[in-house]
Protein backbone atom coordinates (compact mmCIF):
# COMPACT_ATOMS: atom_id res chain seq x y z
CA UNK A 1 0.00 0.00 0.00
CA UNK A 2 2.73 2.22 1.10
CA UNK A 3 4.54 1.53 -2.60
CA UNK A 4 1.31 2.01 -4.12
CA UNK A 5 1.18 5.81 -2.76
CA UNK A 6 4.66 6.83 -3.44
CA UNK A 7 4.25 5.47 -7.08
CA UNK A 8 0.76 7.69 -7.21
CA UNK A 9 2.48 10.60 -5.87
CA UNK A 10 5.71 10.15 -8.41
CA UNK A 11 3.08 9.82 -11.05
CA UNK A 12 1.38 13.07 -9.69
CA UNK A 13 4.85 14.69 -9.98
CA UNK A 14 5.13 13.51 -13.72
CA UNK A 15 2.04 14.72 -14.97
CA UNK A 16 2.53 18.08 -13.07
CA UNK A 17 5.89 18.85 -14.03
CA UNK A 18 5.30 20.06 -17.35
CA UNK A 19 1.81 21.82 -16.64
CA UNK A 20 3.43 23.96 -13.63
CA UNK A 21 6.31 24.64 -16.57
CA UNK A 22 3.54 25.49 -19.34
CA UNK A 23 2.05 27.86 -16.42
CA UNK A 24 5.64 30.02 -15.98
CA UNK A 25 6.27 30.01 -19.87
CA UNK A 26 5.53 33.63 -21.44
CA UNK A 27 1.97 34.24 -23.42
CA UNK A 28 3.84 35.18 -27.00
CA UNK A 29 2.08 37.14 -29.01
CA UNK A 30 3.82 37.69 -33.07
CA UNK A 31 3.21 41.39 -34.11
CA UNK A 32 4.38 41.60 -37.76
CA UNK A 33 4.09 45.33 -38.86
CA UNK A 34 5.78 47.74 -41.67
CA UNK A 35 8.52 49.07 -39.70
CA UNK A 36 10.78 51.00 -42.32
CA UNK A 37 9.97 53.23 -44.47
CA UNK A 38 6.54 55.45 -44.93
CA UNK A 39 4.76 53.09 -44.01
CA UNK A 40 6.33 52.97 -40.25
CA UNK A 41 4.71 56.28 -39.44
CA UNK A 42 1.70 54.20 -38.67
CA UNK A 43 3.76 50.53 -37.98
CA UNK A 44 5.44 51.89 -35.13
CA UNK A 45 2.96 53.71 -33.23
CA UNK A 46 1.05 50.75 -33.16
CA UNK A 47 3.72 48.53 -31.57
CA UNK A 48 4.28 51.12 -29.10
CA UNK A 49 0.93 51.34 -28.19
CA UNK A 50 0.51 47.07 -27.86
CA UNK A 51 3.62 47.72 -25.31
CA UNK A 52 2.17 49.93 -23.25
CA UNK A 53 -0.82 47.16 -23.25
CA UNK A 54 1.55 44.57 -23.04
CA UNK A 55 3.54 46.59 -19.74
CA UNK A 56 0.80 47.59 -18.17
CA UNK A 57 -0.64 44.09 -18.11
CA UNK A 58 2.44 42.35 -16.95
CA UNK A 59 2.61 44.96 -14.26
CA UNK A 60 -0.81 43.97 -12.68
CA UNK A 61 0.59 40.54 -12.83
CA UNK A 62 -0.07 39.14 -16.20
CA UNK A 63 -2.45 36.93 -18.18
CA UNK A 64 -3.79 34.00 -16.32
CA UNK A 65 -0.85 34.43 -14.15
CA UNK A 66 1.24 34.50 -16.99
CA UNK A 67 3.88 37.30 -18.94
CA UNK A 68 2.19 38.23 -21.99
CA UNK A 69 5.92 38.65 -24.59
CA UNK A 70 5.23 40.66 -27.89
CA UNK A 71 7.89 39.61 -30.28
CA UNK A 72 7.63 41.80 -33.50
CA UNK A 73 9.02 41.88 -36.61
CA UNK A 74 9.26 44.39 -39.56
CA UNK A 75 6.93 42.89 -42.45
CA UNK A 76 8.24 45.49 -44.83
CA UNK A 77 4.38 46.32 -45.92
CA UNK A 78 4.78 43.54 -47.97
CA UNK A 79 2.90 40.86 -48.41
CA UNK A 80 5.66 38.34 -49.19
CA UNK A 81 7.74 39.44 -46.44
CA UNK A 82 4.96 39.41 -44.05
CA UNK A 83 4.30 35.88 -44.73
CA UNK A 84 7.34 35.30 -44.34
CA UNK A 85 7.91 36.84 -40.56
CA UNK A 86 4.56 35.33 -40.03
CA UNK A 87 5.43 31.61 -40.25
CA UNK A 88 8.44 32.81 -38.97
CA UNK A 89 7.17 33.84 -35.80
CA UNK A 90 4.51 30.51 -35.34
CA UNK A 91 7.17 27.72 -36.41
CA UNK A 92 10.19 29.15 -34.96
CA UNK A 93 9.20 31.53 -32.10
CA UNK A 94 6.27 29.52 -30.98
CA UNK A 95 3.54 32.85 -30.51
CA UNK A 96 0.43 31.75 -29.07
CA UNK A 97 -1.14 34.21 -31.54
CA UNK A 98 -0.91 37.48 -34.07
CA UNK A 99 -1.74 40.78 -33.82
CA UNK A 100 -0.50 43.00 -36.49
CA UNK A 101 0.29 43.58 -40.17
CA UNK A 102 -0.35 45.97 -42.95
CA UNK A 103 -1.10 43.20 -45.75
CA UNK A 104 -3.30 41.60 -44.39
CA UNK A 105 -4.77 39.07 -46.85
CA UNK A 106 -1.88 36.31 -46.87
CA UNK A 107 -0.97 36.86 -43.50
CA UNK A 108 -4.46 35.76 -43.18
CA UNK A 109 -3.85 32.59 -45.18
CA UNK A 110 -1.65 31.67 -42.64
CA UNK A 111 -3.33 32.11 -39.49
CA UNK A 112 -6.10 29.89 -41.05
CA UNK A 113 -3.46 27.16 -42.23
CA UNK A 114 -1.72 27.06 -38.68
CA UNK A 115 -5.37 27.39 -36.80
CA UNK A 116 -3.68 30.77 -34.77
CA UNK A 117 -5.82 33.40 -33.66
CA UNK A 118 -4.78 36.75 -35.79
CA UNK A 119 -6.19 40.34 -34.97
CA UNK A 120 -5.59 42.55 -37.38
CA UNK A 121 -5.68 46.22 -35.48
CA UNK A 122 -5.00 48.64 -39.41
CA UNK A 123 -5.57 46.72 -42.25
CA UNK A 124 -9.22 47.92 -43.96
CA UNK A 125 -9.92 46.08 -46.93
CA UNK A 126 -13.24 44.29 -46.92
CA UNK A 127 -12.02 41.49 -48.46
CA UNK A 128 -10.14 40.45 -45.47
CA UNK A 129 -13.17 39.72 -44.07
CA UNK A 130 -15.55 39.35 -47.19
CA UNK A 131 -17.76 35.69 -47.13
CA UNK A 132 -15.63 33.79 -49.15
CA UNK A 133 -12.32 34.72 -46.90
CA UNK A 134 -13.40 34.46 -43.77
CA UNK A 135 -12.64 31.51 -41.15
CA UNK A 136 -12.90 30.89 -37.44
CA UNK A 137 -9.19 32.41 -36.24
CA UNK A 138 -9.26 35.93 -38.40
CA UNK A 139 -10.72 39.18 -36.47
CA UNK A 140 -10.00 43.16 -37.26
CA UNK A 141 -10.18 45.91 -35.02
CA UNK A 142 -9.84 48.60 -37.45
CA UNK A 143 -12.47 49.89 -39.63
CA UNK A 144 -13.50 48.86 -42.86
CA UNK A 145 -13.21 50.08 -46.21
CA UNK A 146 -17.03 50.34 -46.63
CA UNK A 147 -17.25 52.20 -43.57
CA UNK A 148 -14.41 54.75 -44.36
CA UNK A 149 -15.48 55.42 -47.91
CA UNK A 150 -19.05 55.32 -47.05
CA UNK A 151 -18.32 58.16 -43.84
CA UNK A 152 -16.53 60.79 -46.36
CA UNK A 153 -19.40 60.12 -48.89
CA UNK A 154 -21.65 61.27 -46.21
CA UNK A 155 -19.30 64.46 -45.46
CA UNK A 156 -18.69 65.59 -48.85
CA UNK A 157 -22.35 64.96 -50.20
CA UNK A 158 -22.31 68.20 -47.92
CA UNK A 159 -20.03 70.34 -50.12
CA UNK A 160 -21.33 72.62 -52.38
CA UNK A 161 -19.72 70.48 -55.62
CA UNK A 162 -20.98 68.48 -57.78
CA UNK A 163 -17.29 67.62 -60.37
CA UNK A 164 -15.45 64.85 -57.79
CA UNK A 165 -12.07 63.23 -58.88
CA UNK A 166 -10.70 60.48 -56.55
CA UNK A 167 -6.74 59.31 -55.75
CA UNK A 168 -5.78 55.96 -54.29
CA UNK A 169 -3.06 53.29 -54.52
CA UNK A 170 -3.60 50.86 -57.04
CA UNK A 171 -4.18 47.57 -54.87
CA UNK A 172 -6.92 46.13 -52.35
CA UNK A 173 -7.69 49.20 -50.06
CA UNK A 174 -7.25 51.81 -52.36
CA UNK A 175 -9.73 50.36 -54.89
CA UNK A 176 -11.86 49.12 -52.08
CA UNK A 177 -11.99 53.01 -50.36
CA UNK A 178 -12.41 54.10 -53.83
CA UNK A 179 -15.77 51.69 -54.72
CA UNK A 180 -17.42 52.19 -51.56
CA UNK A 181 -16.99 56.06 -51.53
CA UNK A 182 -17.99 56.22 -55.30
CA UNK A 183 -20.82 54.16 -54.87
CA UNK A 184 -22.63 55.66 -51.96
CA UNK A 185 -22.45 59.12 -52.97
CA UNK A 186 -23.55 58.71 -56.04
CA UNK A 187 -26.78 57.00 -53.85
CA UNK A 188 -27.07 59.95 -51.37
CA UNK A 189 -26.01 62.93 -54.18
CA UNK A 190 -27.20 61.89 -57.31
CA UNK A 191 -26.07 65.15 -59.17
CA UNK A 192 -21.75 64.24 -58.37
CA UNK A 193 -20.20 63.34 -61.45
CA UNK A 194 -16.94 61.41 -61.15
CA UNK A 195 -14.95 63.32 -63.56
CA UNK A 196 -11.63 61.62 -63.15
CA UNK A 197 -9.80 58.71 -61.26
CA UNK A 198 -6.22 58.38 -61.00
CA UNK A 199 -4.49 54.92 -59.76
CA UNK A 200 -0.76 55.59 -58.60
CA UNK A 201 1.00 52.09 -57.54
CA UNK A 202 1.18 51.40 -54.35
CA UNK A 203 4.55 53.18 -52.87
CA UNK A 204 4.81 55.99 -55.50
CA UNK A 205 7.30 58.59 -55.01
CA UNK A 206 6.55 60.84 -58.05
CA UNK A 207 2.90 61.94 -58.35
CA UNK A 208 3.41 64.84 -60.35
CA UNK A 209 2.06 63.02 -63.60
CA UNK A 210 -0.77 62.14 -61.62
CA UNK A 211 -1.65 65.46 -60.00
CA UNK A 212 -1.54 67.38 -63.53
CA UNK A 213 -3.50 64.77 -65.15
CA UNK A 214 -6.07 65.40 -62.93
CA UNK A 215 -6.09 68.96 -62.56
CA UNK A 216 -6.46 69.10 -66.20
CA UNK A 217 -9.73 67.72 -65.67
CA UNK A 218 -10.78 70.21 -62.91
CA UNK A 219 -12.85 68.15 -59.95
CA UNK A 220 -14.34 71.04 -57.55
CA UNK A 221 -13.25 68.46 -55.09
CA UNK A 222 -11.21 65.05 -54.50
CA UNK A 223 -10.81 61.92 -52.39
CA UNK A 224 -8.01 60.91 -51.41
CA UNK A 225 -6.50 57.39 -50.01
CA UNK A 226 -2.60 57.76 -50.08
CA UNK A 227 -1.72 57.23 -46.79
CA UNK A 228 1.04 57.13 -44.39
CA UNK A 229 4.67 59.00 -45.58
CA UNK A 230 3.61 58.23 -49.05
CA UNK A 231 1.04 60.98 -48.38
CA UNK A 232 3.41 63.53 -47.11
CA UNK A 233 5.06 63.01 -50.26
CA UNK A 234 2.04 63.19 -52.43
CA UNK A 235 0.69 66.52 -50.62
CA UNK A 236 4.35 68.42 -50.91
CA UNK A 237 4.28 67.77 -54.10
CA UNK A 238 0.61 68.77 -54.97
CA UNK A 239 1.12 71.31 -53.08
CA UNK A 240 3.80 73.10 -55.24
CA UNK A 241 1.88 72.43 -58.31
CA UNK A 242 -1.41 75.23 -56.60
CA UNK A 243 -3.39 71.55 -56.86
CA UNK A 244 -5.15 72.55 -53.11
CA UNK A 245 -5.60 76.25 -54.20
CA UNK A 246 -7.44 75.04 -57.99
CA UNK A 247 -10.17 72.89 -55.84
CA UNK A 248 -10.37 75.37 -53.03
CA UNK A 249 -8.97 72.67 -50.35
CA UNK A 250 -12.16 70.97 -51.18
CA UNK A 251 -10.30 67.79 -50.53
CA UNK A 252 -10.44 64.72 -48.06
CA UNK A 253 -7.61 62.52 -47.23
CA UNK A 254 -8.53 59.05 -46.18
CA UNK A 255 -5.66 56.77 -45.06
CA UNK A 256 -5.45 58.63 -41.83
CA UNK A 257 -4.19 61.86 -43.53
CA UNK A 258 -5.60 64.10 -40.73
CA UNK A 259 -3.83 61.72 -38.25
CA UNK A 260 -1.26 63.92 -35.75
CA UNK A 261 1.88 61.57 -36.72
CA UNK A 262 1.03 63.23 -40.44
CA UNK A 263 0.71 67.21 -39.81
CA UNK A 264 3.64 66.74 -37.25
CA UNK A 265 5.73 65.46 -39.68
CA UNK A 266 4.71 67.82 -42.40
CA UNK A 267 3.87 71.12 -40.12
CA UNK A 268 4.26 73.78 -42.28
CA UNK A 269 4.42 72.34 -45.28
CA UNK A 270 0.64 70.31 -44.61
CA UNK A 271 -2.01 71.72 -46.70
CA UNK A 272 -3.79 73.01 -44.33
CA UNK A 273 -7.51 73.52 -45.01
CA UNK A 274 -7.85 69.97 -46.02
CA UNK A 275 -10.78 67.12 -44.42
CA UNK A 276 -8.67 64.24 -43.01
CA UNK A 277 -9.46 61.36 -40.43
CA UNK A 278 -7.79 59.83 -38.41
CA UNK A 279 -7.92 56.93 -35.65
CA UNK A 280 -7.56 58.79 -32.71
CA UNK A 281 -6.10 62.35 -31.76
CA UNK A 282 -4.84 63.70 -28.14
CA UNK A 283 -7.16 66.94 -28.32
CA UNK A 284 -10.18 65.27 -29.39
CA UNK A 285 -12.36 67.50 -26.83
CA UNK A 286 -15.42 65.54 -26.53
CA UNK A 287 -13.83 62.14 -25.89
CA UNK A 288 -15.29 59.98 -23.45
CA UNK A 289 -13.65 59.84 -19.95
CA UNK A 290 -11.08 56.49 -20.45
CA UNK A 291 -10.17 57.99 -23.61
CA UNK A 292 -8.68 61.18 -21.76
CA UNK A 293 -7.31 58.89 -18.61
CA UNK A 294 -5.28 56.77 -21.70
CA UNK A 295 -4.06 59.48 -23.42
CA UNK A 296 -2.49 60.91 -20.43
CA UNK A 297 -0.89 57.29 -19.85
CA UNK A 298 0.30 57.08 -23.48
CA UNK A 299 2.34 60.46 -23.05
CA UNK A 300 3.95 59.25 -19.97
CA UNK A 301 4.54 56.54 -21.72
CA UNK A 302 6.28 57.69 -24.66
CA UNK A 303 7.81 60.86 -23.26
CA UNK A 304 5.61 62.77 -25.90
CA UNK A 305 3.02 65.40 -24.79
CA UNK A 306 1.16 65.22 -28.19
CA UNK A 307 1.37 61.19 -28.61
CA UNK A 308 0.45 58.93 -31.49
CA UNK A 309 -3.17 58.12 -33.13
CA UNK A 310 -1.79 55.27 -34.33
CA UNK A 311 -0.78 53.56 -30.63
CA UNK A 312 -4.84 52.86 -29.98
CA UNK A 313 -4.69 50.23 -32.76
CA UNK A 314 -1.90 48.39 -31.55
CA UNK A 315 -3.62 48.90 -27.94
CA UNK A 316 -7.13 48.27 -28.77
CA UNK A 317 -6.24 44.90 -30.71
CA UNK A 318 -4.30 43.53 -27.69
CA UNK A 319 -6.83 44.42 -25.57
CA UNK A 320 -9.35 42.08 -27.19
CA UNK A 321 -6.90 39.64 -27.30
CA UNK A 322 -6.41 39.52 -23.58
CA UNK A 323 -10.20 39.88 -22.83
CA UNK A 324 -11.04 36.43 -24.92
CA UNK A 325 -7.58 34.57 -23.65
CA UNK A 326 -9.49 35.86 -19.91
CA UNK A 327 -12.85 34.61 -21.35
CA UNK A 328 -11.84 31.39 -22.59
CA UNK A 329 -9.11 30.60 -19.78
CA UNK A 330 -7.03 28.99 -21.95
CA UNK A 331 -4.47 30.03 -24.84
CA UNK A 332 -5.75 27.80 -27.18
CA UNK A 333 -6.50 29.33 -30.44
CA UNK A 334 -10.20 27.72 -31.16
CA UNK A 335 -11.24 28.20 -27.46
CA UNK A 336 -10.18 32.09 -27.59
CA UNK A 337 -11.94 32.44 -31.62
CA UNK A 338 -14.98 31.37 -29.81
CA UNK A 339 -14.34 33.88 -26.64
CA UNK A 340 -13.56 36.58 -29.47
CA UNK A 341 -17.22 35.88 -31.49
CA UNK A 342 -19.81 38.99 -29.69
CA UNK A 343 -17.21 40.14 -27.67
CA UNK A 344 -17.74 43.59 -25.87
CA UNK A 345 -14.81 45.32 -24.80
CA UNK A 346 -14.53 48.83 -22.80
CA UNK A 347 -12.20 50.67 -25.12
CA UNK A 348 -10.66 54.12 -24.50
CA UNK A 349 -13.46 54.95 -27.23
CA UNK A 350 -16.10 53.33 -25.15
CA UNK A 351 -17.83 49.90 -25.55
CA UNK A 352 -17.04 48.36 -29.10
CA UNK A 353 -18.02 44.83 -29.60
CA UNK A 354 -16.58 42.18 -32.05
CA UNK A 355 -19.53 40.94 -33.95
CA UNK A 356 -20.25 36.79 -34.79
CA UNK A 357 -21.20 37.08 -37.99
CA UNK A 358 -18.18 38.65 -39.55
CA UNK A 359 -15.77 39.21 -36.76
CA UNK A 360 -15.86 43.10 -37.49
CA UNK A 361 -15.57 45.58 -35.02
CA UNK A 362 -17.72 48.44 -35.04
CA UNK A 363 -14.94 50.61 -35.24
CA UNK A 364 -15.35 54.56 -36.11
CA UNK A 365 -12.77 57.28 -36.85
CA UNK A 366 -12.47 61.03 -36.11
CA UNK A 367 -12.86 63.61 -39.00
CA UNK A 368 -12.03 66.91 -39.21
CA UNK A 369 -11.13 69.56 -41.14
CA UNK A 370 -7.42 70.42 -40.26
CA UNK A 371 -6.64 74.53 -38.88
CA UNK A 372 -3.61 76.47 -37.52
CA UNK A 373 -4.24 76.75 -33.51
CA UNK A 374 -1.66 78.41 -31.65
CA UNK A 375 -1.79 75.88 -28.82
CA UNK A 376 0.05 73.46 -31.03
CA UNK A 377 3.39 73.53 -33.25
CA UNK A 378 1.66 71.66 -36.25
CA UNK A 379 -2.23 71.50 -37.87
CA UNK A 380 -5.11 69.95 -35.72
CA UNK A 381 -8.63 68.68 -36.91
CA UNK A 382 -11.15 71.09 -35.82
CA UNK A 383 -14.05 70.50 -34.77
CA UNK A 384 -13.04 66.62 -34.28
CA UNK A 385 -16.08 64.37 -34.98
CA UNK A 386 -16.47 60.84 -34.09
CA UNK A 387 -18.74 59.08 -37.02
CA UNK A 388 -20.21 55.78 -35.87
CA UNK A 389 -19.74 53.27 -38.33
CA UNK A 390 -23.34 51.34 -37.71
CA UNK A 391 -25.01 52.70 -40.64
CA UNK A 392 -22.65 51.89 -43.06
CA UNK A 393 -21.34 48.26 -41.52
CA UNK A 394 -23.96 46.24 -44.08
Amino acid sequence: MHRRTVLAVLLALVVAAPLAADAQKPIKVGMPMPLSGPPALFGEGAVKGARMFVEEINARGGLLGRKVELLTRDSKANADEAVRVARELILKENVDFLVGTLTSAAVSVVAKENKIVFIAPIPKTDQLTAADKLHPYVFRVAATTTMEGRSAAQIVAKWPVTRIGTIAFDYAYGQDVTRAFVEYIKKIKPSVQIVDQQWPKLGEQDYNPFINAQMAKKPEAVVSSIWGGFFVTFSKQAKALGYFDAIKYNFIGLGEAGSPETTKSMAADYPVGIWGNSYDAFYWADAPAAHRDYTARLAKYLKDEYPSSWAIQGYMGMQFLAEAVKKANSTDSDKVAKALLGLSVDTPHGKMTLREKDHQLNRGQLYGKTVKDPKYPFPIMKPVVYVDPSPFMD
